[in-house]
Formats: structure tokens, sequence, C-alpha cells
């Protein structure tokens, strides 16, 4: 299967090197790699070159974006700058980020996943980060969700769900589309990628409120959201985020902010939610 990727980089000239070493001592190549530098203002321009000068299979775009490293839309808009630079003859098509260290069948494990299971969508290993010298699972991993540092979409399921949106909350909406178009996710907890930077090290107090309003545009309602938030701060350790959701939440539904999803789509992911988190209860 012919592999595309496409990185992302914000000023990631400490971990961008590590990335691409991973990935071009993959057992299955890539066929094409593509590092957006977005808006760098360190040497991530450099590290990169370094690669596209040694390996013809690697590129790089160079972005000008803003300096606010707000989550969602602008890695988005970061990824199509890359995408756009690619041909169409690719089978799977991977977002990634640009500190992650894969272990070198990676590829080759996503391919054996994607051959075995035509409905499958998409597939993935789980992110370790490093703590007291030793790596362990990051805890915001779960076995049936792919983190938005490491998706890698099956080309006809890619297409089905549209694409990838540019809003906090796309690395969710994703695969909840994907579900309702019929396809099928898997992670596989044998790949073990190192994280290098823990998510949302770098959000900023302003990017906290988005998480609440993705909620909203995903048309989660009220009491999923609810649910949603004060799981989500529990495992992040801070009230003061469940807050921050919630205000993100209102904020949108009274600006009456675009939803991501139509009203039936909407409908079957407020289904798939309710039957998830009843079946954790049950």
């Amino acid at each position: 299967m012919n592999f595309y990727i496409v990185i992302p980089a914000h000023n990631e000239a400490d971990s961008i090197g590590l990335t691409l070493y991973s990935l071009v001592n993959q057992t299955l190549k890539p066929k094409q790699i593509v590092v957006v530098n977005d808006n760098s203002k360190d040497k991530t321009e450099s590290v990169v070159d370094g690669y596209t000068q040694k390996y013809s299979f690697i590129s790089l775009v160079n972005n000008k974006s803003s300096n606010q490293h707000l989550p969602g839309s602008k890695i988005i808009n970061a990824f199509y700058k890359g995408y756009d630079n690619l041909d169409n003859n690719y089978d799977v098509i991977c977002k990634f980020d640009a500190d992650l260290i894969f272990p070198d069948n990676y590829l080759e494990q996503l391919e054996n996943h994607f051959n075995k299971n035509d409905k499958l969508g998409m597939v993935a290993g789980f992110c370790y980060i490093e703590k007291n010298g030793e790596w362990i699972l990051e805890n915001l991993t779960r076995k049936d969700h792919i983190r938005g540092a490491l998706k890698a979409y099956r080309k006809d399921c890619f297409l089905k769900i549209g694409k990838l949106k540019p809003s906090m909350g796309w690395d969710t909406v994703d695969e909840l589309l994907a579900k309702y178009h019929g396809w099928e996710i898997l992670t596989d907890e044998s790949l073990q990628v190192k994280h290098l930077k823990p998510t949302g090290i770098s959000y900023n107090k302003a990017s906290k409120y988005l998480q609440g309003e993705a909620m909203y545009k995903m048309r989660y309602g009220f009491v999923i959201t609810l649910i949603s938030a004060l799981k989500l701060a529990y495992k992040k350790g801070s009230f003061s985020l469940f807050k921050n959701y919630i205000a993100g939440y209102f904020k949108a539904k009274k600006e009456k902010i675009d939803f991501l999803v139509s009203n039936q789509e909407g409908k079957f992911i407020r289904h798939l939610r309710w039957k998830g988190m009843l079946k954790k209860f049950i």
C-alpha cells in the first residue's frame, strides 16, 4: 500500500529529526512524506532540509500562520498545506505529529491490518510518554479512540468523511463520521509510539474553551457535554478545565456557531455516545 504522510511542525527542531529518522527506517517505507514548517522560529526548517537532501520522498512546505498555539484549526490548516502538495496515488493518508518516535514495523503493521479488513477505515498504535525514566501509556489513551497525533486513514474512508475538519474536536468527529458511514476503527496496543511532548502541554488558556465549543459543534447536547467535560477534566486533574469546557459550550450555543455535522449525523453521534456510556455502567 502507498502510505503518504503529512507532518505539521511548529518549532519542532528538537524532535522532528527523531520523527523523520523513525519513519525513514521503517520496514515498509512511506511513498511520500511532506513536512509543513508552520511559521517556526527555531531551526525546524534546516533540520527537515537535511532529510530532504538525503531522501527524495521527503519534501518541505513553508507556511505562514499565527504564532498562537490553538488546537484544531491551526494544525489542520497546516495539514492541508501539505496535503495539497501531494498527488492522488495514495492508499493511506497519515497525519502525524512532529514529536513522535515510531517503532520500525509501524507502517508494515498498519498495512497488515488494512489488508485483513476491507471495512477498516482508520488504525493506529498507542502513545507513550516518558516519566521518571520510563515510558508509560499516556493517560488520554483509550482503546476505542485514535489520538490526533497519529492518524492513518484508508483513502476511501478519508474522502467519505469529508477529510478533516479545521476545528477543535477534528480528531473525534472524524471517527464518529467514519462509524456513521460504516467504517471500522482499530487501535493496536502492540504498536508503542513514543510521544515526546504530552498532549496539551503548550495550549494556552484561550484554547481551553475550544473543547466545549467542539462538543457543541458535534451536536452532543448539554447532558453528553456535561458528562464528557467531567470525564476529560478528571483525567487531566483540573476542575477549572471543566468550567472552561462548559463555558465554551454555552458561548458557542449563544453565538450559534456552525455545526461540524448534519442533524442526522448528530443524532447518530448522540446515540453512539449514549450507547458507549451506558455500556460502561452495565
